[in-house]
């Protein structure tokens, strides 16, 4: 099959195939993108590859060097416009060029001004054939998290909630253990791969004590961030975050600069300190692009009432607690129904007897 008579179908279906690798190691390629790769000449795939773990190698230069000179005249798929500046890494554009590669399909454009349609221009001007825009939807729904990065400093935020049916995250005493099922549970940490860091409010990590790390069955990527905004530094020392900190990154954001914060630096922890509102601005020049908030309820308020929210994964069990438990959200300060945070829901599933929304703020 030439390139000239590969069929919109194919490029949609290999390009389908490049968008599921790049959906592998998300989550654990911060502060890179993660991209898929797959390479094709007459009809078969002759190399697949993807962002590696820490952002290298990138998945072009693991798709060449698994097609090898199956490369030279063949069609590489790519989730994300390939890099064309020098880096830690060669440009990516460059790899392909001198691979002979002879069509590139890209699904979408990289926003970095490093690259921001110079890689294209690169592969153009070497007389490779490029494709735009097959796949687009997805790859931007992937790549989210390191396109907000870029565009406003500020990684994504994903809120996840495991509430009541009247929306409790607790009894009254505080007692949580456990509203919704094990195999919500198990969900759960499906969906804290898939983020960079994890983030709680300092009630959450006095209250429950959290490891806040990924459990996943056959999980082994970076762990992922711990951070703790603590405004008055509780966190006490003997919690699980601070014992761990030297084997898992534990950041904590607070506005006081006392001797608890050399005790907490003492044992590994990072102290950052910033106000609240500073909190997007600080997670992205570390680099973090995907940040999940997983409590408590006024840390949940705090980020919906600032417009920080881009998605929402909503738990839901089919119990009620009563207007005396412990809300999943603080209050928003609305005054008309016009001004409330609103959003589409993009899939429903169903984990045994619960029951999982998943949400995008409007407009995004």
């Amino acid at each position: 099959m030439s390139n000239a008579s590969i069929p919109k179908e194919a490029d949609a279906a290999f390009m389908a195939a490049a968008l599921s690798l790049a959906a592998r190691n998300l989550g654990d390629t911060w502060p890179n993108p993660s991209v898929g790769c797959v390479i094709v000449k007459d009809g078969v795939v002759v190399g697949r590859g993807w962002t590696q773990g820490g952002g290298r190698p990138h998945a072009e230069t693991e798709a060449l060097q698994r097609a090898g000179h199956a490369a030279k005249g063949a069609t590489a798929y790519v989730t994300l416009e390939p890099c064309s500046h020098h880096g830690k890494t060669p440009p990516c554009a460059e790899a392909l060029i001198a691979a002979g590669i002879a069509r590139v399909v890209s699904a979408t454009v990289d926003p970095d001004p490093r690259v921001a349609g110079q890689g294209i221009a690169k592969l153009q001007a070497a007389g490779i054939t490029v494709v735009q825009g097959v796949g687009k939807a997805v790859a931007d729904r992937l790549n989210a998290g390191f396109f907000k990065k870029i565009k406003d400093n500020c990684p994504l935020f994903a809120l996840k909630c495991a509430t009541s049916l009247d929306g409790r995250i607790a009894l009254a005493d505080g007692d949580s253990k456990w509203i919704t099922g094990p195999r919500a549970r198990a969900a759960v940490q499906a969906l804290r791969a898939r983020f960079d860091a994890i983030l709680v409010g300092s009630g959450t990590a006095l209250a429950d004590n959290p490891q806040l790390t990924c459990r996943l069955p056959g999980y082994a990527g970076r762990p992922k961030v711990r951070i703790v905004l603590d405004r008055r530094l509780r966190l006490p020392m003997n919690s699980h975050l601070v014992t761990t900190a030297r084997e898992i990154p534990t950041w904590v954001v607070t506005a006081d600069v006392g001797p608890k914060a050399e005790d907490l630096a003492a044992k590994g922890v990072e102290v950052l300190t910033a106000d609240t509102a500073d909190v997007g601005t600080i997670l992205a020049d570390r680099g973090l692009t995907r940040v999940l908030i997983e409590g408590g309820g006024q840390v949940a308020g705090a980020f919906l009432k600032a417009g920080l929210i881009d998605e929402i994964a909503w738990f839901r069990a089919p119990v009620a607690i009563g207007g005396d438990g412990l809300p999943a959200l603080g209050p928003l300060g609305a005054t008309t129904l016009a001004s409330i945070p609103s959003f589409d829901r993009i899939e429903s599933l169903a984990f045994g007897p619960d029951t999982l929304d998943m949400l995008a703020a409007k407009g995004s």
